[in-house]
């Protein structure tokens, strides 16, 4: 064999070789139309989220709920836990009420909150309340 042969059966393992592993180790990506109205339920979601915690962030909020033995992690937490239709029921909830009921609002909101999580097993807060799938 010349050298010229040798490079040129070289050269062909090495670029069959070379295609057999990107063609098997290729990923398909594969895109779909995403409709208007799936955008704005997950940015309505993010916006619930946001709305919740930003009236956990009042001080009167937060020491009530110290004062009941609540941290504001653990309702940050059950905040990011609720569906969809929780949220938007709670922030409906609170658009309903009078203006002068805004922080007792907000608490009895979030014992709502607390209320649906410990029914749902996702925390054990309040003894009286028990877990439904158990």
């Amino acid at each position: 064999m010349t050298f010229m042969q040798s490079t040129k059966r070289y050269m062909s393992i090495m670029l069959t070789a070379l295609f057999l592993l990107t063609t098997v180790t290729s990923v398909h990506a594969q895109a779909s139309m995403i409709g208007t109205q799936e955008v704005i339920t997950n940015e309505q979601v993010s916006v619930d989220r946001e709305a919740l915690k930003s009236m956990l962030s009042d001080e009167a909020v937060q020491e009530k709920m110290a004062s009941m033995g609540v941290s504001p992690d653990q309702v940050e937490q059950r905040i990011n836990s609720l569906t969809a239709d929780e949220l938007a029921y709670f922030n409906a909830q609170l658009d309903e009420a009078p203006a002068g009921a805004g922080i007792l609002g907000v608490i009895v909101l979030f014992l709502v909150i607390f209320i649906i999580t410990d029914l749902l097993c996702a925390t054990n807060i309040y003894k009286f309340v028990n877990c439904i799938n158990r």
